[in-house]
Formats: structure tokens, C-alpha cells, sequence
């Protein structure tokens, strides 16, 4: 399935799932043993494909399965929103895109995802290099300042809060992604004005101390009024897919692995 509004720029959902991903182990719920594809959710991760080039936001536990799924072959640029485990944890996998490259891994992050990365990924960004260790070129940065990754693709970092941690979602041209967030300042939201497509998170109908959930991210879509809004980052308590997706109102939608959306 896919959302056609320009032939250069698309957008992957390579998981939807929230940290245990879905179906959840050892659980027989109704969405766990599902047989509707939509409702099988690996980490929460999208594939940003811009012209030639192909940037990912955050590189969870799942990130080797989904780029073998995607098809992936290129890997040009590696975005980190925050340092949690079901973000960061499959990051080794990409020294594949170093041998079909024969180059580094530009990796965006702020210092404090940095500092994780060093602390997770020790052998990396270790004086003594092991052969075959994975290849990055590790960029800094910050909510305040826009970079460019690629060729010449500007991001807007939109900072965001998972309970009190904060976290960056990005922004690049229309297109903005927004996961782990409960709370986003005014200031921060002016950012988000004229988006065509708004990726946001939405983990369950009950309330959660650092997600939001389904009625909360439906009134944060309104409010920042995108054209399109897809919701990610979905917990198996939030229910099938199908019947979710027949409750929201036009313009909103549960995003599901696989599914690509063009700009």
C-alpha cells in the first residue's frame, strides 16, 4: 500500500511495534496471535529514501531482519532519536553497508545518545580497532541547530519529552517522525506547522506515564495539523489493527510494517 505525492522522497515503516515489538512473548492475546500481517510489529524504526539515498531513524534489536526485508542496500545516514535499548541495540549491523559502500556510516546523535552509543558499543570507538568492527563518522547534534545529512537534505530537529527524558524527533521538508513522546512544547510544535505527513507515537488506549496514547496523539495531530497523520509505536494493548484504523477520524491512520508512504 502506498500514498503517492512525489516520486523522490518516500517513507518506510520498517517497524511500528513498541519495545517488546508484537506479538509480545509468551502472550495469546488477540492481536498476539493475529494472523493479519498489519498486526505483527517489529521495533519501532522508518527508512527515509530521498532520491538515491537512504537515511534511518534509529537502528532498534529488529534492524538486521527489517533491512534484509526492505531490501535494503544502501545505507547512507543513521539518525538516533534517544538512547533506549529498543533504539540503539542493532546498530553493529550495519558494517554490511561498510563492505558495499567501502565507507563509513554517517551516525547523527546528540552527546548524551553518543555517550550511550560508547558505553553499548565500546569496540567501535575504541583506540584499537578490531578488524570488521563497524564504521561510523559520528556528527553531534543539537534541538536548536538544523543539519544536513546526505547530499544536501536538511533536518530539523524537534525536541520532544519521553516522561522527562528528552528526546528528537526530525523534520525534513514536509515530512516530520515523532516517537517516544508524551509532551511536546509550544515552541517546539511551531516546528511542525504546513507538514504534509506527521508519523506519530500512540501506544495504547490507557494512560501511560511517558507515551502518548490513542485519544492523546489523535488531539496532538489535530493541533499540529498535518495533512496525513500515521501512528507508530503501537503496544499489542492497543488492539487489531483493523478495527483501530476504522475508530480514527479521515486523515489519520495506523501505520504498519512494510508500508510505504511517498512525498
Amino acid at each position: 500500500m502506498s500514498a503517492v505525492l512525489s516520486p523522490s522522497f518516500s517513507v518506510t515503516f520498517l517497524g511500528t511495534g513498541t519495545s517488546q515489538g508484537v506479538p509480545v512473548i509468551g502472550c495469546s492475546c488477540a492481536v498476539c496471535i493475529s494472523s493479519d500481517p498489519r498486526d505483527q510489529r517489529l521495533r519501532t524504526s522508518v527508512k527515509v529514501t530521498m532520491g538515491e539515498e537512504v537515511f534511518v531513524i534509529d537502528s532498534g534489536p529488529d534492524f538486521r531482519q527489517q533491512m534484509l526485508r526492505s531490501h535494503t542496500r544502501r545505507l547512507d545516514a543513521l539518525l538516533f532519536t534517544h538512547e533506549h535499548k529498543d533504539h540503539i541495540a542493532g546498530m553493529d549491523d550495519i558494517r554490511p553497508f561498510n563492505y558495499l559502500s567501502r565507507s563509513a556510516v554517517q551516525i547523527f546523535a546528540t552527546q548524551r545518545v553518543q555517550d550511550a552509543l560508547k558505553r553499548e558499543f565500546a569496540y567501535v570507538f575504541s583506540d584499537e580497532k578490531y578488524p570488521g568492527i563497524p564504521q561510523v563518522d559520528v556528527h553531534s547534534i543539537s534541538k536548536n541547530q538544523p543539519f544536513i545529512v546526505g547530499q544536501n537534505t536538511p533536518v530539523i530537529p524537534v525536541e520532544v519529552f519521553h516522561y522527562h527524558l528528552p528526546v528528537l524527533g526530525f523534520r525534513i521538508h514536509d515530512f516530520a517522525y515523532i516517537t517516544d513522546a508524551n509532551r511536546i512544547e509550544e515552541r517546539e510544535l511551531q516546528k511542525l506547522k504546513g507538514l504534509k505527513v506527521l508519523v506519530l507515537n500512540a501506544l495504547r488506549r490507557e494512560k501511560h506515564i511517558s507515551h502518548f496514547t490513542l485519544t492523546e496523539a489523535v488531539e496532538m495531530g489535530i493541533t499540529i495539523g498535518a495533512e496525513k497523520v500515521y501512528f507508530t509505536h503501537l503496544s499489542h494493548q492497543m488492539g487489531l489493527h483493523k478495527e483501530v484504523e476504522q475508530e480514527l477520524p479521515a486523515g489519520f491512520h495506523i501505520a504498519y510494517d512494510g508500508l510505504t508512504v511517498g512525498m
